[in-house]
């Protein structure tokens, strides 16, 4: 363990200026929010590794990620820096290119104890990320936000650290996105069920051609300004779908139900196997 002591943190709002950008991938999320379920009962947060790579236009990719233990109190930090070393090589044996860019921690914001971390990764990697996931819903959801951190001095006294809010991308497919809606919200009564899921992703499907309807009357119109790009992301996306009648259409849907109803059958069948199986096995041991 290697302790730290607090020092002063500031924390701006994201800056129009600012060049650097993260991306980051759902995997790391749902990571994150395991390990904050699974933490000791005296921790308040949890901190980690963030691994990826930097794009060719400068952008941080955030691909993986892992809990780094740690004790917090009120004036300082320890980090088991061994064991983030340790598990840093043990992932890099599985995907060398995946690298440190940065760490996280669960909580609203930046804390006392952040600025001292981000010193610790600062070392690790240059300019690292750090990225916050509240699991707490703070604000009605789980909010995601990433910074950087610039050291402010006065001579060769350092003063504070200023956390500067940069912009971050979360993608992700629609499958992805249904889990994430999920996840951000503070109650849901159960997990939706794939035809659940396929109805939701339909419905905001149909709201995005909504908008594209209105977007492209308000044109025609003359209400709105044209955009040669928009005009163009529009042509191509209509004419990479297929010419399809409607009972061909109704056809395609129809099958793929029924391989999809099919595979749910299937596996529940296996479930039912395995779960006859073990209580045969237990059974004849007691025997």
């Amino acid at each position: 363990m290697a302790a730290i002591e607090q020092q002063t943190v500031l924390q701006f709002a994201t800056s129009s200026s600012s060049t650097l950008s993260a991306k980051v991938h759902p995997l790391v999320i749902f990571n994150i929010c395991d390990c904050y379920v699974r933490r000791p009962d005296q921790a308040e947060r949890v901190i980690g590794t963030l691994l990826g790579s930097v794009l060719p236009d400068g952008t941080v990719d955030i691909r993986n990620s892992y809990a780094v233990p740690h004790n917090e109190s009120s004036e300082q930090v320890a980090l088991d820096i061994d064991y983030h070393h340790n598990l840093l090589l043990s992932h890099q044996k599985v995907n060398p290119k995946e690298v440190i860019v940065g760490w996280y921690s669960t909580g609203l914001g930046v804390t006392g104890g952040s600025a001292l971390i981000h010193d610790f990764y600062s070392r690790e990697v240059p300019n690292p990320i750090h990225l916050t996931v509240d699991t707490g819903f703070s604000n009605g959801e789980g909010t995601i936000k990433a910074y950087v951190s610039v050291n402010l001095s006065l001579g060769d006294r350092p003063l504070a650290a200023q956390f500067q809010e940069v912009p971050l991308d979360l993608r992700m497919v629609e499958a992805e996105r249904i889990g994430f809606d999920v996840l951000k919200t503070t109650m849901v009564d159960k997990i939706p069920s794939d035809l659940e899921g396929m109805e939701i992703s339909m419905q905001r499907l149909l709201a995005l051609i909504d908008d594209v309807y209105k977007y492209v009357d308000d044109v025609v119109e003359g209400h709105t300004a044209p955009d040669n790009n928009i005009g163009r992301f529009i042509s191509d996306t209509v004419a990479s779908l297929p010419k399809l009648s409607p009972p061909v259409f109704d056809k395609l849907v129809n099958d793929n139900m029924q391989d999809h109803l099919l595979l749910l059958y299937l596996s529940s069948i296996t479930r039912t196997q395995l779960s006859l199986a073990e209580k045969l096995n237990t059974a004849a041991q007691i025997l």
